[in-house]
């Protein structure tokens, strides 16, 4: 018997880690700016009251370019063209279309609060997530925040619920745990 032979040395290619992305970060600086300067007439709105409902309010003045905007980013679809193919991990909740045949949720939006869709109006599609994860996530978590991680692309879904801007293949669904430290 000869001397054994050395194995062959592996090259591992080590995959790039989650970045975790916070939601603003979908969103262009543009329609984050628009947003962040309502009209000031809505700042007496209480919310909840009849007077709270943004299809009511979906019609800017005319002469007032600066409302005008404000409501154009809140259906808006733009995108951050540098997070298309960026691997992310992002936290959220779960609006559910579609079942596989033990009822785990295969397909679902990925929102930032609770509630989202289920109301009118939705987010604005830069702010929706289309979300494939073929391994299926029980029901009873429907309603708790979740880590989401996987592939981000700039490719738009549209559906009689909502529309999306952005679509993602989970390779991974956690419970949320906050990471910020506070």
């Amino acid at each position: 018997m000869g001397p054994r032979e050395p194995a062959p040395a592996v090259s591992v290619i080590e995959e790039e880690p989650y970045r975790e992305v916070d939601w603003i970060e979908l969103m262009p600086e543009d329609d984050l700016q628009a947003l962040m300067s309502p009209p000031d007439w809505m700042t007496d709105i209480v919310d909840g009251s009849d007077e709270d409902d943004l299809r009511l309010l979906s019609s800017p003045r005319a002469d007032d370019s600066g409302e005008a905007r404000f409501f154009e980013a809140l259906e808006s679809a733009e995108i951050v063209t540098a997070m298309d193919n960026t691997r992310i991990r992002i936290p959220g909740f779960i609006v559910p279309l579609a079942y596989d045949n033990r009822q785990r949720t295969i397909e679902f939006f990925l929102v930032p609060y609770f509630g989202a869709c289920l109301h009118l109006p939705p987010p604005p599609p830069n702010q929706i997530i289309y979300v494939n994860y073929e391994l299926g996530i029980d029901q009873h978590s429907m309603y708790e925040p979740v880590w989401v991680e996987g592939v981000l692309r700039a490719q738009p879904v549209s559906n009689a619920v909502a529309n999306a801007a952005y679509r993602l293949n989970a390779s991974v669904i956690t419970p949320y745990h906050d990471t910020s430290g506070y």
